[in-house]
């Protein structure tokens, strides 16, 4: 398998392509798009440029793949970035053009769903970028997180290593889209707990590899865009977070025990865990709840490793995925966990 390789980056001017190759949400939520446009402009310097699946709902995978195709063939357009994710872009693999993709490599940013993506760019030997989408990151009420917008720009405009820090506070709960009222206003924060540390006895960089939990176990389960042959992700840095669909514990298990009975755990000496994402509008938990879920989630996760993988490292609550600040992770990219320094770095 092919080591990545980083695409030229974008520099403020260049065209973005904003492309929904999961769910066409922008168009049943307008004021989170639109705030997350003016942002990619007014903060980055950045032209959006949407496609005609970007705001409609119910495209067909074929109409999807064929905005991915534009996209990246477009020359003038610098990188890609999806406007949210979803949960059937796994549909949408099958009908891309590999070649065409991999000659005209750009940086593509997106998480959730987009793990899809971020797997089968990878596989095509393009680094890509594990993070920032335009409805969630770019048009989060109030303002950008600063420690978002710090990650996305250094991703976006940067190469080089980027140090991972702790964020100071965090937010759990979410407010509705459709409510003009809920983007006047930062929502409510609470204290960050920083990161928990298992077994940090080593300094571990490589090539990273993972994404949302559920993703992988569906593309597990389709076979597609995995190695059969779990040796070529020795001595990877494995990151894996779960969605705002709040996967019970016994689920995160059950997923990892596949990828130890696979062979697949055993081959990462690292793992960086992101912060469960605990609240939802469907299960609205109170603190003591999300606590506990949160809890669980990590005792599931050391459960599966003591089985399949009992010497691997592990960094617990980083805010890549699902959580809010969150730090963009290359995916293919290179990254280093320096254990008795406590200190994670990436490189973009």
């Amino acid at each position: 398998m092919t080591t990545p390789a980083y695409p030229p980056k974008p520099v403020p001017g260049d065209r973005i392509a904003v492309i929904s190759p999961s769910s066409g949400l922008p168009g049943l939520f307008p004021l989170p798009y639109e705030l997350g446009l003016e942002r990619l402009r007014k903060v980055f310097g950045l032209e959006p440029v949407e496609y005609p699946s970007t705001r409609k709902m119910g495209s067909t995978a074929r109409d999807r793949a064929a905005d991915l195709h534009a996209a990246f063939a477009d020359p003038t357009v610098r990188a890609v970035i999806a406007s949210i994710g979803g949960d059937d872009q796994i549909t949408v693999l099958p009908l891309l053009d590999r070649e065409l993709i991999r000659a005209n490599p750009k940086p593509f940013f997106g998480y959730s769903d987009n793990t899809n993506l971020l797997v089968y760019l990878r596989n095509a030997g393009i680094v890509g970028y594990h993070g920032g989408t335009v409805m969630c990151e770019l048009g989060r009420p109030g303002a950008m997180d600063p420690l978002t917008a710090e990650s996305l720009r250094a991703a976006l405009f940067t190469s080089g290593p980027y140090e991972l820090r702790p964020a100071g506070r965090f937010r759990e709960v979410d407010v509705p889209w459709e409510a003009p009222e809920s983007f006047l206003s930062e929502p409510p924060t609470e204290p960050g707990t920083g990161w928990t540390w298992v077994r940090p006895d080593r300094v571990v960089e490589g090539r990273s590899w993972g994404g949302n939990i559920e993703i992988l176990s569906w593309l597990l389960m389709a076979d597609r865009e995995i190695a059969h042959d779990p040796s070529v992700y020795d001595g990877h840095v494995l990151f894996l977070e779960t969605s705002e669909e709040m996967p019970a514990a016994e689920d995160v298990f059950r997923i990892l025990r596949g990828m130890g009975e696979r062979g697949l755990l055993g081959r990462f000496p690292a793992l960086l865990m992101g912060r469960p994402k605990a609240w939802s509008f469907a299960r609205p938990l109170d603190p003591e709840a999300r606590a506990r879920y949160a809890h669980d989630q990590r005792e599931a996760v050391l459960r599966a490793l003591d089985v399949y993988a009992p010497n691997m490292m592990v960094v617990f609550d980083v805010d890549l995925g699902h959580t809010d600040p969150q730090i963009v992770i290359p995916y293919g990219g290179t990254v280093r966990v320096d254990g008795p320094a406590r200190r994670i770095t990436v490189t973009y």
